[in-house]
């Protein structure tokens, strides 16, 4: 199934990145795009949810400096168009796969595609990896660690229940039972026409 393979390539990437754990470590896909175009993505998708998550820690810290914040967040913004950019990737991936499927006459579209559907679980397996993280914590009380250990329960059920929402979608959209219609981003505050601060530096 597909979500077996996107899971264990998001665990991997985690493990990976964690060796070093650096925001600032060289990124280098185990996937070469061109024998395994989606792990190729998926490994790249999930290489950014990861930095990022760390970027997300770092930013909050109370006492970080102004200055380093600013440029901390000129890089969060980077990392967010890099994840759109990367979400429609693979979303062109499918629709590409599917292009000579015959849509049924009552065929129906999902409320998100595969590709955001699949965001979600990326962000999921680092969710699941840091609350672990709090359920063994030696620093922490037990009652912190019993209830991380509730929450990770959770998060565990959801990727189970997520995992097998995009595994029914992709099937009906290759019976043609359901329909991919993909809906760029536009996102409009990076955009030096659209954004109105950056209009006017010009």
């Amino acid at each position: 199934m597909f979500s077996e393979k996107a899971n264990s390539i998001f665990q991997d990437v985690i493990k990976t990145y964690k060796v070093i754990n650096s925001v600032d470590q060289s990124f280098q896909n185990k996937y070469d795009s061109n024998e395994d175009q989606l792990a190729h993505l998926l490994y790249r998708k999930c290489w950014i949810d990861t930095v990022q998550w760390a970027y997300e820690d770092i930013i909050r810290d109370p006492n970080i400096d102004p200055v380093a914040a600013l440029k901390l967040k000129r890089k969060i913004d980077a990392s967010n168009q890099d994840r759109t950019d990367t979400v429609e990737y693979i979303d062109s991936y499918f629709l590409n796969k599917y292009k000579d499927v015959q849509i049924a006459p009552n065929a129906k579209i999902n409320s998100e595609s595969p590709a955001w559907a699949i965001d979600r679980l990326s962000i999921l397996a680092l969710k699941i990896y840091h609350m672990h993280l709090e359920t063994v914590r030696e620093d922490a009380s037990e009652a912190h660690r019993n209830a991380c250990q509730q929450k990770l329960d959770v998060l565990l059920d959801q990727r189970k229940d997520l995992s097998t929402a995009i595994d029914d979608l992709l099937e009906d959209i290759s019976k043609g039972e359901k329909y991919m219609k993909v809906y760029k981003q536009m996102k409009m505050y990076n955009d030096d026409e659209l954004n109105p601060v950056l209009r006017g530096q010009k």
